[in-house]
């Protein structure tokens, strides 16, 4: 079965497939949207080339199990901010709560011109679902979207239960915007 980008949400199992098809190694950091960068520990403990990246924030994905210990006293020599979300990498674990207030620090952070690494342990499934949210809510792209999107960039693959969330999100976001454009169409 073939999706058309861009119009219903896919399933976890269409959404898998894409992801798992054609995979390529990923590097330790990669440029994924203006300014944007997903990554591994290797990277995120890699102050240099953070500096080298020209990184001014770092949201870690991974300051819960299984944890990667930076922190804002890690980086206290370098100028980044640093935001901290205490997520397992766990099927069962509700990353929900986490897609706004991410997204809205790292909308704050490009808007102020800066460069964000988000990161977690493999830089796959954490760090790549907040990204995802990112895009979906403040970009404006659907979850196939998103998801082509970065897979142009990195390899990535979020645990089944964090694509069900992010599925979730997708069918929200894309009511809200059809209520949106109906109410404008008809005032």
């Amino acid at each position: 079965m073939t999706m058309e980008w861009g119009t219903d949400t896919p399933s976890v199992a269409e959404l898998q497939d894409f992801l798992l098809a054609n995979r390529v190694p990923t590097g330790h950091a990669n440029h994924v949207w203006p300014r944007l960068y997903i990554g591994n520990e290797t990277a995120a403990r890699d102050t240099s080339l953070l500096h080298q990246l020209g990184i001014t924030h770092v949201v870690n994905a991974a300051s819960g199990p299984p944890l990667v210990k930076t922190g804002p006293r890690y980086y206290r020599d370098m100028k980044i901010d640093y935001y901290g979300v205490d997520a397992d990498d766990s099927v069962d674990f509700n990353m929900t709560p986490f897609f706004y207030s991410t997204s809205r620090y790292i909308r704050a952070a490009l808007n102020m011109g800066g460069r964000v690494f988000v990161h977690c342990l493999m830089g796959v499934s954490r760090s790549a679902t907040l990204v995802l949210s990112f895009l979906m809510i403040c970009e404006g792209l659907t979850l196939w979207e998103a998801a082509r999107s970065l897979r142009q960039h990195r390899d990535i693959c979020p645990n089944t239960g964090f694509i069900n969330q992010l599925r979730h999100l997708d069918i929200s976001l894309q009511r809200q915007r059809k209520k949106t454009s109906h109410t404008h169409t008809h005032t």
